[in-house]
């Protein structure tokens, strides 16, 4: 069992303590590639891939058995103001649509092979309106780390997280144009499908958020102030994973959000971590060049729960495949030249 965060302070200081990839372990998967039937580099980015996830799993040969997708769930304060196309109570229905199986994330974890949990945190009580005071409080905030830290599986061998939540993404805005500057327009999409007046007040709620908060202090602070628990639990889960030596997969606008807050708190925070894909909210390809992450995919969604990431698992899973399945020049009788 996972013992639970005792404090902002331990959160803290695992963050400083953080594992990081195994130098010895990148040199022998690097030493197999360079013996496969192929010409060097032929095989791309999945070269990449594989060396990257054995670098943090060890071993030359070790492939996905156990990934794992969680969906967090919160509602907003902000959510009152207008700013998404659909209601709060939007969010514990499509919880209830995960936990039956209907939703996309189901199909898709599926069929990537992967178990998924659903995680409602406080659904009942929407975080405060950021534009009036912070979101969270202390004991909030740490509860919803230690919602994400505690739902980590230690038998998982691949982190993929996920949300649900209401005004999220005017969550994830205001994250991003606090951390990384610029104006809240630049950052502010439709999310949900909002229509022009829409657009218009969620820019001005960010805007709000943002000028309140930006000096909040780093990014953990920043996320206490702008966040919602269901980025929270994220932080929480990716900064678990790593404890783990479990590698992540990113999902879209808004954990990209929540990932920041990570990075902006202790560098290289995502050392184990690729981004899955590029989405179609605006402001998301900006979030990855920030991050210097290069998207895996292309597909133009922009649904969250995690739909991207999980749909990124089984090219992860291709990459390695190719890496522990090809058979070596020596074993096959071919000539390397």
């Amino acid at each position: 069992m996972t013992t639970p965060l005792s404090s902002l302070a331990d959160f803290r200081a695992q963050l400083t303590a953080q594992e990081t990839a195994d130098a010895a372990a990148f040199q022998a998967a690097s030493d197999h590639n360079g013996q496969l039937t192929k010409p060097p580099g032929a095989l791309g980015q999945l070269e990449d891939l594989a060396l990257w996830y054995r670098s943090w799993r060890g071993g030359a040969l070790v492939e996905i058995t156990e990934p794992q997708i969680i969906v967090f769930a919160g509602n907003h304060g902000v959510a009152a103001r207008g700013v998404s196309a659909f209601p709060a109570e939007v969010t514990a229905q499509m919880v209830l649509n995960f936990q039956h199986g209907g939703a996309a994330i189901n199909q898709l974890a599926r069929t990537a092979g992967a178990s998924l949990d659903v995680v409602p945190l406080d659904l009942e009580t929407p975080t405060q309106d950021f534009t009036q005071g912070p979101a969270m409080d202390d004991a909030a905030f740490l509860a919803a780390l230690n919602a994400g830290w505690t739902a980590v599986g230690t038998d998982a061998d691949l982190l993929v997280v996920g949300e649900m939540g209401i005004a999220n993404t005017t969550s994830a805005a205001a994250l991003a144009c606090a951390l990384l500057g610029g104006d809240a327009a630049e950052w502010t999409g439709r999310g949900t499908g909002v229509d022009d007046a829409g657009l218009r007040i969620k820019t001005d709620v960010v805007a709000e958020g943002v000028a309140l908060h930006k000096n909040a202090g780093d990014g953990l602070d920043i996320l206490r102030c702008l966040g919602g628990r269901e980025l929270a639990a994220m932080v929480g889960a990716m900064a678990r994973a790593r404890s783990l030596r479990i590698p992540v997969i990113l999902d879209g606008f808004i954990c990209c959000a929540a990932a920041l807050c990570l990075a902006k708190t202790a560098d290289g925070a995502l050392d184990h971590a690729v981004a899955g894909h590029l989405s179609a909210e605006g402001g998301h390809g900006r979030l990855l060049q920030a991050l210097g992450k290069e998207p895996l995919l292309h597909l133009g969604l922009r649904l969250g729960e995690a739909s991207g990431a999980a749909t990124a698992i089984p090219l992860l899973k291709a990459a390695l495949a190719c890496h522990a399945g090809m058979a070596t020049f020596a074993q096959a009788g071919v000539s390397d030249g």
